[in-house]
């Protein structure tokens, strides 16, 4: 079970060491300009490697459980799938349904693990395996991997890199379960920490908070929602930054001197290097403080 791109390398491998009986994804769904309907990457993946594919809009439904039932899975794999599984369905494989999550379960349990990691500002981050139950992300833990983060990493550099490392720990997990090696460690639930879907909202701008914190969320927020703010009353998505500790200058405060911008922070400012204003393109920072011929009393967000 599982929808998207990071989703794929997990399946590639699962197809080249075991047997796949089926593919549950979402079903297509309207994308892009046109708003034709676009299948989910993980379709995609399955019909190159010529697997079965079913695309029910529940799976709570007898049909859906029927379908699955009469498989007689030894296990489900779910990556990214999007739904919350019911419980009959948790019950069904003889090993149990194995989740692959983006983080170092309890923290960021939810649908934006990479993105709220980034965002708080975290050096480590990881994959878990874990039993499904029927509690969100809350299942035994099977497999942990960590890996160092980057200072200047984005959620869509993160999820690149640690795609291939859950397909790998999806394996090595399958291994040791069927091998009966394998122990699930409950949770600590009480140092469970929550990554709920993003909101278009999220990417704004709070200028109080700190230079790091909003590149931080910068780097979270990649490729969606981005962070913005507003600028003469319209809004002004930054696609471009990097934090400095000089201050001088009020929260969401502009400054634009020797052919760089910056907007004051609740500590520290923001050099902007790549902006983009309500109707326009993308540009460099330095051509739209020219353009716009800022000067002082500029107040961002305002």
């Amino acid at each position: 079970m599982g929808a998207p791109s990071f989703a794929a390398p997990s399946l590639r491998l699962l197809a080249a060491h075991h047997e796949v009986t089926s593919v549950l994804t979402q079903p297509d769904r309207p994308a892009g300009r046109g708003m034709k309907p676009a299948a989910p990457p993980v379709k995609v993946c399955a019909l190159e490697l010529g697997l079965a594919v079913d695309q029910p809009a529940s799976i709570k439904t007898a049909e859906a459980f029927e379908r699955l039932d009469k498989q007689n899975p030894d296990v489900i794999a779910v990556v990214g799938y999007g739904r919350i599984v019911p419980q009959r369905i948790i019950d069904l494989p003889r090993h149990g349904c194995v989740n692959v999550h983006s983080s170092l379960l309890p923290r960021y349990r939810g649908a934006a693990p990479v993105h709220w990691a980034l965002a708080a500002g975290e050096t480590t981050g990881g994959v878990s395996t874990m039993l499904i139950a029927e509690k969100l992300d809350a299942g035994d833990i099977l497999l942990q991997r960590a890996t160092p983060i980057g200072p200047d990493e984005t959620a869509s550099e993160l999820g690149a890199r640690l795609a291939p490392m859950g397909a790998e720990l999806l394996l090595e997990t399958l291994d040791a379960l069927e091998a009966g090696s394998l122990r699930p460690v409950p949770q600590d639930h009480e140092k469970a920490t929550y990554a709920p879907a993003l909101k278009r909202e999220d990417g704004r701008v709070d200028w109080r908070q700190s230079a790091r914190q909003i590149y931080n969320r910068l780097r979270g927020f990649d490729p969606w929602p981005g962070i913005f703010s507003t600028f003469r009353g319209k809004r002004l998505r930054i696609h471009a930054a990097r934090p400095s500790a000089a201050g001088g200058l009020a929260p969401g405060e502009t400054a634009f001197a020797a052919g760089s911008l910056f907007a004051g922070c609740g500590a520290g400012r923001l050099e902007l290097l790549e902006v983009q204003t309500e109707g326009k393109k993308r540009i460099a920072a330095a051509d739209f403080a020219r353009g716009y011929r800022l000067g002082g009393q500029e107040i961002l967000g305002s």
